[in-house]
């Protein structure tokens, strides 16, 4: 287990950087997230992937089709992949828990699609 400082909080992660505790999630853990995985500042589109995320996962405990993350925010087809290179890092700045069974991977390095895996 990994601890997680910010604003004198310690918050936990695990292994691979993914909250252990998502309702510990706040907008500046985001932040504090989003400069572990090599974010410098969250844009306020970038927020906004993140809240509809959050929303959606407690709403139907999935990960949602990301072109329909785009088209619900009223944002670019390809919004997570512009803004987040990988998904897998708005998942884990969301806040998100470690989805078992699937991960992301790509061809090219910039467009990602998630598989079934271990």
């Amino acid at each position: 287990m990994k601890a997680l400082k910010y604003k004198g909080k310690t918050i936990t992660l695990d292994d691979e950087g993914f909250l252990s505790n998502p309702d510990e999630w706040s907008e500046d853990v985001a932040k504090t997230l989003a400069l572990q995985e090599g974010l410098e500042s969250l844009t306020d589109e970038q927020m906004e992937i993140i809240k509809f995320m959050r929303s959606y996962y407690e709403k139907f405990n999935a990960f949602p089709i990301l072109n329909q993350v785009c088209k619900n925010i009223h944002q670019p087809r390809e919004c997570v992949n512009e803004q987040f290179i990988n998904p897998e890092k708005a998942w884990k700045v969301a806040g998100l828990p470690k989805l078992s069974g699937v991960h992301f991977v790509t061809l090219d390095g910039q467009h990602y699609r998630m598989e079934e895996c271990c």
